[in-house]
């Protein structure tokens, strides 16, 4: 449902009971959706709030295995450049 800026001011309250009962409100200004009311466990689920957080260095362990990869260096010399 979209409602203007005005109504939604008014009834804020319908506002916020239509979101849990109905999902997300757009509201609008000047014919154009500037934000939606949505229920606040919707709101944690699509954006992640709520779920522990990992640290940094859980985010950096958690990465692929680089071990598989073969990152060695040719042992040969580089070529010789004129300058």
């Amino acid at each position: 449902m979209s409602w203007q800026l005005e109504e939604a001011k008014q009834r804020f309250s319908e506002l916020v009971r239509r979101a849990e009962r109905e999902g997300p409100q757009f509201v609008t200004r000047h014919g154009e959706e500037v934000v939606v009311v949505v229920p606040a466990e919707e709101w944690r689920r699509v954006s992640g709030d709520g779920e522990e957080k990992m640290s940094f260095k859980e985010f950096l362990m958690s990465g692929p295995d680089l071990s598989v990869l073969d990152l060695e260096r040719p042992k040969e010399m580089p070529r010789d450049i004129e300058l």
